[in-house]
């Protein structure tokens, strides 16, 4: 079998590359699915565009409708891929049972994160996890996957599958072509990217952004988790961060659907994630829609926000 070093300079689809790294079938197969998927979201979000270019006046109801469209897709793909047996949306308020009871595969979904972005023409995405246990029993714990796919000025795919964290981009001829492998991040970045008001951070949270920022730390934020996070590991390195906040200790994103499944890619290229206190992916769910504080990204950064936030015991 070939080595994938030996080809990277050449053609590398996303199956090929699979295949080489040796993921076990199905699970290749049903990335390989999820991928594919992928293309038909984005044409969606383009038909939503369109619409939008036409000044009808419907905004508010075409960005529902996008969610909701993205949402059926994915269901109706793992409904026929043979190897899901649960699927859980953030659309959704309870799992579903999509398979017959002997599948492999347990399936979290964000649709489409980032969907307000669409009229302003922003990079938007869809995150997804892939877990060998019933959801949400142990959490990021049972993940053996997890890939998001980025629609900007290029439809581009991260996985990982326990073996590296890799990105695909959509060429002209609709398939996925590595370019980027095996993608670690530096131990220290220099680009911040956070979310939540100012005024309502807690104290540790702001002396940890002040640090960051006397240490020259440049702000990038879209207010995108999908491309914020994209960014960082694109650039090798930095942090994302939406912290507890006064009057919402557990922050705005959700754990099972979107900080589990990043933090799974981004410990693949090296970095870490955690709440403050507690490893992302260590956190036992209590249900579908909990949330939680984030700091994900390069070691030094993370491991900085963990000091700062146990100086007082938050």
């Amino acid at each position: 079998m070939e080595n994938i070093s030996d080809v990277t300079k050449g053609f590398v689809d996303l199956r090929r590359h699979m295949w080489m790294a040796g993921i076990e079938v199905n699970l290749r197969r049903l990335i390989w699915q999820i991928a594919v998927t992928g293309k038909y979201i984005s044409a969606k979000i383009h038909e939503s565009n369109r619409k939008l270019a036409g000044f009808e006046n419907i905004y508010g109801e075409e960005q529902l409708a996008l969610d909701r469209s993205s949402d059926i897709i994915l269901e109706s793909q793992m409904r026929h891929s043979g190897f899901v047996r649960e699927y859980a949306s953030e659309e959704r308020d309870s799992i579903i049972q999509i398979g017959k009871g002997d599948e492999q595969y347990f399936v979290t979904a964000d649709p489409l994160d980032g969907s307000s972005l669409v009229d302003a023409n922003l990079a938007i995405g869809t995150i997804l996890g892939i877990h060998n246990t019933s959801i949400p029993e142990v959490g990021g714990k049972s993940l053996v996957a997890a890939m998001y796919i980025t629609y900007g000025p290029l439809i581009t795919m991260v996985y990982s599958a326990g073996k590296g964290t890799h990105e695909f981009v959509l060429n002209r001829e609709g398939e996925y072509v590595l370019s980027g492998e095996n993608i670690v991040l530096k131990e220290r970045g220099s680009i911040y990217s956070l979310g939540g008001l100012r005024r309502d951070w807690l104290p540790e949270h702001l002396e940890y952004i002040e640090y960051l920022e006397s240490e020259g730390y440049k702000l990038r934020y879209s207010g995108g988790f999908v491309p914020d996070i994209n960014q960082i590991l694109i650039k090798k390195g930095g942090v994302f961060t939406y912290p507890a906040l006064k009057d919402n200790k557990r922050g705005k994103l959700r754990l099972i659907f979107e900080l589990q499944p990043v933090a799974f890619i981004m410990e693949g290229a090296g970095g870490m994630a955690t709440d403050g206190k507690e490893d992302i992916l260590s956190i036992k769910p209590e249900s579908l829609d909990q949330r939680s504080p984030i700091y994900i990204g390069s070691r030094f950064e993370i491991e900085k926000a963990s000091e700062f936030l146990s100086k007082s015991g938050t």
